[in-house]
């Protein structure tokens, strides 16, 4: 799903304007984006939790030259972890996926 269709979903469940929901859709973005910006963490109950991690520094080797190691350096990475709700919700998917 990209974010227009997320636009249009919601627009058409609400039964509202595109150009109504797509300020508040690309605030929520904003927000979230604004929060994990500053180290925040970002929980929605049921969805799942939107936080920064660190990324230690570490060696890696060239994939075309694997005799040379090349150093990766520390870095801070977005990472999701699905909540509950949404992990039961998938799993449901991949099961009636399978039964068909």
């Amino acid at each position: 799903m990209t974010k227009a269709e997320l636009i249009d979903g919601i627009a058409e469940k609400l039964d509202m304007k595109k150009k109504d929901v797509t300020p508040v859709v690309e605030e929520v973005f904003s927000s979230i984006e604004g929060a994990l910006g500053k180290g925040e963490k970002c929980t929605f109950v049921g969805f799942g939790v939107f936080e920064v991690k660190d990324r230690a520094a570490r060696e890696g080797r060239n994939p075309q030259d694997p005799t040379k190691i090349v150093k990766i350096p520390a870095k801070k990475v977005p990472v999701f972890r699905p909540g509950k709700d949404l992990k039961e919700k998938v799993l449901k998917v991949k099961k009636s996926a399978k039964k068909k």
